[in-house]
């Protein structure tokens, strides 16, 4: 059955409902003209919005209810359920809203009711121009909250990258398995920032920052002068240092254009080995084993992700992986890349006509050296995601910040975690003093299984698990010294959520 055949299955919220039917903190999925609507009661306030999230199509119905917002069950995305809009990232569009009646002990989902347009935040001095360095997931998300804040001034974004920014997650991901079609992968047309006047600027390279004169130099000798600053510049891959490893089947993946690389390789590949266990090397692994390539996985550790989510979880992701055919090589490096074989420490010599390397990636915090903005293993950056130079801030996988929750400076290398930080950045360049408190989050996927993470745990002295990992329906709860840092959940949507609202209420105390 369609999905909007079952849409139509549901109560149709335009013939109303009781109001008996609908306790206050429920919420209710329904269809109302042809689109599915969720009605949700707050004490005595009724909301009618959008059911699917904007993101990925989430079904927001299975997520949680929130004071008057609504989070997503699946990547965390939060709407208002007074006005629909996105609050926080992932998803950037808002969900449409309806205007609800009561009648007699009846609700009614009337009329879709108008997008409200921004309005401007009240500052005494806007920057008159805002350059923003990076193409993405912080730069864009920075550029779009500036004009979603009311922001009327000039937005210069700058990226490295040829493409427009992208859903980078997606390259590793359903993209690059050839699930996903290209034309999902761009999060907007070049058109949406023509229309927004937001100067896109793509293969642009920044050669170097003066803070006095508030300038940025480009690598061809021109200027773009600033009044506020975001550096996004985010991480580049580690590379290879051995010998055969600038062959040209050799691939990292970061950009659309490594994606779009890979994929052409993989069509004429047979034998495929992947260096490095990380989240990245998995999820390609997974993803080249989608297209029928027989894949090796290389990796010193005993047991893959095991620094990161303790060696139960370790295992399992092995055994997924083994059920899939992937062949493991732990506890052992690349020496050497020929043109037909990889060479390993333990003395193995694998065939690959496809290499792909994925050991890690260090934050482009070069530029930041240069002008003597503080750094610390990234650019260090307040409480407001502003830097040692007042008026100049850094978001995504170059900031280092202070983080309640473990009592000490951080920095994340996750998508949603460099969106929202653009978010709150923006509105920081104008004047809103917000404190960056976001509980970390991640999910990866491995074929049909999604490990969803939140919290930041670098060091634990206990591991609980609530469920059976093999069985892909467990919580995992990571604590040191009896306090919980994060957590881990397989099939437990709901509980990920209500785990990232705890983590949150102990970073606001």
């Amino acid at each position: 059955m369609s999905e909007e055949a079952k849409n139509f299955e549901r109560p149709d919220l335009v013939k109303g409902i009781a109001l008996s039917d609908l306790a206050s903190g429920s919420m209710l999925l329904g269809h109302a003209h042809g689109e599915p609507v969720l009605l949700a009661r707050r004490n005595d306030e009724l909301f009618a919005i959008g059911a699917v999230c904007t993101h990925y199509a989430g079904p927001l119905a299975a997520g949680l209810l929130v004071d008057d917002t609504v989070r997503c069950p699946w990547h965390h995305a939060c709407f208002s359920l007074r006005t629909g809009e996105a609050i926080r990232a992932p998803a950037l569009n808002p969900v449409p809203c309806w205007r609800v009646e009561r009648r007699n002990g009846i609700a009614y989902v009337r009329e879709k009711l108008a997008a409200r347009r921004p309005m401007a935040r009240a500052i005494a001095e806007p920057p008159r121009v805002v350059v923003i360095l990076g193409g993405g997931a912080a730069g864009n998300a920075a550029a779009e909250m500036l004009r979603r804040e009311g922001y009327s001034g000039r937005i210069v974004m700058l990226s490295a990258d040829d493409s427009v920014p992208c859903d980078r997650p997606n390259l590793s991901k359903d993209y690059l398995a050839g699930t996903a079609q290209e034309e999902w992968v761009p999060l907007r047309s070049p058109q949406f920032y023509k229309e927004h006047d937001i100067d896109l600027e793509l293969g642009r390279h920044a050669a170097a920052l003066d803070v006095s004169r508030r300038r940025v130099r480009l690598d061809d000798g021109e200027y773009r002068d600033f009044d506020a600053l975001l550096l996004a510049l985010g991480a580049v891959p580690v590379h290879l240092e051995i010998p055969g490893a600038d062959l040209p089947h050799v691939h990292y993946l970061r950009t659309f254009a490594d994606s779009r690389a890979l994929i052409a390789a993989a069509q004429t590949s047979r034998k495929a080995v992947v260096i490095g266990a990380s989240f990245i090397g998995l999820e390609v692994a997974a993803s080249l084993r989608a297209r029928g390539i027989e894949v090796h996985v290389i990796a010193p550790e005993t047991r893959p992700l095991e620094r990161i989510m303790g060696a139960e979880i370790g295992d399992f992701i092995r055994n997924v992986h083994e059920e899939h055919g992937v062949t493991f090589h732990l506890g052992t490096i690349a020496t050497a890349i020929d043109e037909r074989d990889v060479t390993l420490s333990s003395g193995d010599v694998l065939p690959a006509d496809l290499v792909v390397v994925g050991i890690g990636v260090r934050p482009e915090t070069a530029l930041a050296e240069q002008a003597r903005l503080v750094t610390d293993r990234g650019i260090a950056v307040d409480e407001y995601l502003e830097t040692s130079v007042p008026g100049i801030f850094a978001a995504g996988d170059i900031a280092r910040w202070p983080d309640r929750l473990t009592g000490a400076r951080i920095r994340v290398e996750h998508w949603v975690v460099a969106e929202r930080q653009g978010q709150v950045a923006a509105r920081n360049i104008l004047g809103a003093r917000e404190r960056f408190d976001a509980v970390p989050f991640f999910w990866s996927q491995h074929y049909d299984m999604v490990i969803s993470y939140v919290g930041h745990a670098e060091r634990w002295d206990k591991i609980e698990i609530d469920g059976r990992v093999d069985a892909r329906d467990c919580t995992v709860t990571y604590t040191r010294g009896g306090r919980k840092l994060a957590v881990v959940t397989i099939g437990r949507d709901l509980e990920s959520l209500g785990a990232e609202l705890e983590l949150e209420k102990v970073n606001a105390a």
